[in-house]
């Protein structure tokens, strides 16, 4: 059967500027980090793309190294936009990144021009695109000078192969060089992609503080903390849960110490008094820091996007509950 968009879908979500450019992101992002690859159901990641764009998610974030195996969730990216979403590109931003291993070799990592005009090629050709909405640098390069990183995403823009660009996982020093190589250059930095959650504040200790005050915007990933920030670990470690699979990198046994499991609690009772989920808390409450436009989620099935997009019911905060959270976090 043919998909045909829910006609209501923009009123359940807001859209926030991204800086001082004139692109608005959703308020919730779609990450395809993981669950999109080629070891996962493709029927289950159609019906998560189909829902999250009913349901006004309009950003859908992939990067060339995203699967396993690596580039496999662009290529089914494509399917799925050949399949549903032919009619509908203009109504989608979607981005891709560069910057860590894709292929053997000295061309085929971090941040030389080299790598990161072939690597979108490459993401292009996959994804079946003339060109992305944001293309980041994925992680800062120690050796290649920063003026030849931000160059390539100069001539990027230039080649019409990416409307805007950003970079990732910078800290906030080496942000604000790349934005003024960038301004010297006549291409507009607007956003950076930063892990960011109640139990992850780096970016509060000036990153954020740099992008207000110099126009950009923040999307924030792993908002949930790989899972932490649910109703997953309230009781310790799950069998089937990220810290129990070891081959998994991104969350470990010890990320999930008694300490962190009774802050997660006690978060979990000031979720419960507003009447949310903790995971709908987590997620608005990154949106409260400045410069922070999207919270970039990850979903397994459905009916997470769902109570995700939920949590928009309730965007703000008393003073009290801010307060008791803080007090929760110190």
């Amino acid at each position: 059967m043919a998909y045909t968009p829910d006609e209501n879908r923009y009123e359940s979500i807001a859209y926030n500027r991204c800086g001082n450019s004139g692109l608005k992101l959703p308020a919730i992002s779609l990450g395809l980090w993981n669950n999109f690859g080629g070891e996962d159901v493709f029927e289950n990641q159609r019906k998560m793309i189909r829902k999250a764009f009913d349901l006004g998610i309009t950003h859908f974030d992939l990067a060339n190294n995203y699967g396993p195996p690596p580039g496999s969730a662009e290529e089914n990216f494509r399917r799925i936009l050949e399949k549903d979403f032919a009619g509908y590109r203009d109504e989608m931003v979607i981005s891709t990144k560069a910057g860590f291993t894709m292929w053997p070799g000295p061309y085929g990592d971090w941040g030389s021009k080299k790598y990161l005009v072939a690597s979108l090629d490459q993401s292009l050709q996959r994804m079946g695109l003339d060109y992305v909405d944001i293309f980041y640098h994925h992680r800062p390069d120690p050796e290649t000078p920063l003026e030849e990183t931000m160059a390539a995403l100069d001539l990027i823009v230039r080649q019409g192969k990416a409307l805007y660009v950003g970079i990732s996982n910078y800290n906030a020093e080496d942000t604000e060089k790349a934005i003024d190589i960038l301004e010297r250059q006549g291409t507009p930095f607007i956003i950076h992609q930063a892990s960011y959650s109640m139990l992850n504040r780096w970016v509060e200790d000036g990153l954020t503080d740099l992008l207000a005050k110099r126009g950009a915007g923040c999307i924030a990933f792993v908002p949930l903390a790989q899972g932490l920030l649910t109703d997953k670990y309230l009781n310790g470690i799950p069998a089937d849960s990220r810290a129990a699979k070891q081959y998994i990198r991104s969350l470990n046994e010890k990320d999930v110490s008694p300490d962190v499991i009774e802050k997660v609690q006690q978060l979990n009772e000031v979720a419960r008094d507003r009447g949310q989920s903790l995971a709908q808390m987590a997620l608005v409450w990154v949106l409260q820091e400045k410069a922070v436009v999207s919270a970039l989620i990850g979903a397994s099935k459905v009916s997470q996007i769902e109570e995700n997009v939920k949590a928009l019911e309730k965007p703000d905060f008393t003073t009290a509950e801010m307060d008791r959270i803080e007090e929760i976090l110190r």
